[in-house]
């Protein structure tokens, strides 16, 4: 195996000292532009690459991106938002030539243990938070620690803070008068968890439909978690109240709802239609295939990251809320021609 070079060698070469040969590796602005070159001549040419923790510490960074994710690993895994997400992350991360690393917590005490050494000095050098639940102490604590981090999602407080969302009030809104367009008057909704931010925009989305349509639940509401077991449940309960459609607040949910239906010996679209949120779910994994509000979950992903690296190197200059639109994708489950229509 060849031996690996080091500054002195490569100061050794250029004809100057280590701490030159260092100084230029880490930019700095007191080396002559001659100097500098020729330095940079026999880098080129041996094709020496600088120790990473050694240039971390002279520039005091990491190059480390952390993500944050409050939320329970059987809940992550089993959601395939966090997969796109994930992927989404992680393709920008390599883009920006940083490196990843995911935080996940299990429970509060996890949460506190995790996150005082997420902010200790030298692990990463910024943090991007998501999936968090209205109230959660993590935004004040990484505002207290300095730590520059953006947060997927609408943050609950109104504090200043970078963050990168979706339209989820109007992308509810939407789904609520093509239902209504379709003639469907006996709407039922399954709503998000009400202590996130998202499940209050959507089921505030969907009311502004029904309102505009002349049109209310009259009860016809039950809270769900996210997953496909609190759909099926919830589509149970709501059956008695014999709806002739339902907006399930993700496509987990829709899909247990979906089942529900059939078990109740019900059609899908023909006695009660199904729309549903997030565009996660392929045509061919549900018959019919389903109608859902779209949202681009691995641009936000993206966007989080170049956001984050845009706060760690000081470039912009005052907090910002970046919103992606959504739009509906119509499969069957609604009783409309499968078509783009909003």
């Amino acid at each position: 195996m060849a031996r690996r070079l080091n500054l002195e060698e490569i100061g050794r070469r250029a004809g100057v000292s280590r701490s030159t040969v260092s100084r230029v590796v880490n930019d700095d602005p007191n080396v002559s532009l001659k100097t500098k070159k020729r330095v940079e001549a026999v880098i080129t040419e041996t094709g020496y690459r600088p120790h990473a923790a050694a240039r971390s510490l002279a520039l005091n960074s990491t190059d480390v991106l952390g993500l944050v994710i409050p939320s329970a690993v059987e809940t992550l895994f089993a959601d395939p938002y966090f997969g796109r997400l994930i992927f989404g992350i992680s393709r920008a991360t390599n883009e920006v030539q940083m490196t990843l690393t995911l935080f996940l917590f299990g429970d509060v005490p996890d949460e506190e243990s995790i996150i005082s050494r997420v902010v200790s000095p030298g692990l990463v050098d910024g943090v991007i938070v998501t999936a968090t639940t209205m109230g959660d102490p993590l935004i004040d604590y990484l505002r207290g620690a300095e730590m520059p981090f953006v947060v997927i999602g609408r943050p609950d407080d109104g504090g200043p803070v970078f963050s990168v969302d979706v339209d989820n009030r109007g992308g509810a809104r939407a789904a609520a008068l093509h239902l209504a367009n379709l003639g469907r008057r006996r709407m039922a909704l399954i709503s998000a968890p009400a202590n996130t931010s998202a499940g209050v925009d959507r089921t505030s989305g969907f009311l502004d439909g029904l309102a505009e349509s002349d049109l209310d639940l009259e009860g016809r509401i039950r809270e769900g978690d996210w997953t496909e077991g609190s759909g099926r449940a919830a589509m149970e309960e709501l059956l008695a109240d014999q709806p002739d459609a339902v907006f399930a607040a993700s496509d987990r949910m829709a899909v247990g709802a979906m089942s529900a239906i059939r078990a109740a010996g019900l059609r899908c679209p023909e006695d009660v239609g199904v729309v549903s949120f997030d565009g996660l779910i392929a045509p061919d994994q549900t018959s019919p295939p389903l109608t859902s509000v779209v949202q681009p979950v691995r641009k936000v992903g993206e966007r989080a990251v170049k956001l984050l690296k845009a706060v760690v190197d000081d470039t912009v200059a005052l907090p910002e809320c970046i919103v992606f639109p959504t739009e509906l994708a119509v499969g069957g489950s609604c009783g409309a021609l499968p078509e783009k229509v909003l």
